[in-house]
């Protein structure tokens, strides 16, 4: 996942914008050769733009999040970011098999709630 999909993600339940972000792996990667920019919230730097002195968007787009955790601030729900790609479905569609491995695999890095709430399924 980039850091740059914060600009644009969303909690799918509640619709709260930014999501909190929590990066356990990342990795380099080539940049690709154009560059955008974030327009409301930069992930890299978890700040509104027009807060911020400067960005770092040629550092930014040359990461890239295997493994981390999105979170919602206002209603609590929380997104696993697996091999890559977040995993932000509603709770109906989601896979707690996927869930219990994630929290298995991270539950040292992860809040409280997050290893409760699966202990509890």
């Amino acid at each position: 996942m980039k850091y740059r999909l914060l600009d644009i993600l969303a909690c799918p339940m509640c619709k709260s914008f930014p999501l909190r972000l929590s990066v356990f792996e990342r990795r380099n990667i080539s940049p690709p050769p154009m560059i955008r920019r974030c327009e409301i919230f930069c992930g890299y730097h978890t700040g509104f733009i027009r807060e911020l002195q400067q960005t770092e968007c040629e550092k930014c787009y040359g990461l890239e999040i295997s493994s981390g955790l999105l979170e919602c601030g206002r209603c609590g729900r929380w997104y696993p970011i697996v091999e890559d790609i977040p995993r932000m479905l509603p709770d109906g569609l989601r896979d707690t098999k996927v869930d219990k491995e994630f929290v298995n695999a991270w539950s040292h890095f992860l809040p409280k709630y997050v290893v409760d709430s699966v202990k509890r399924e």
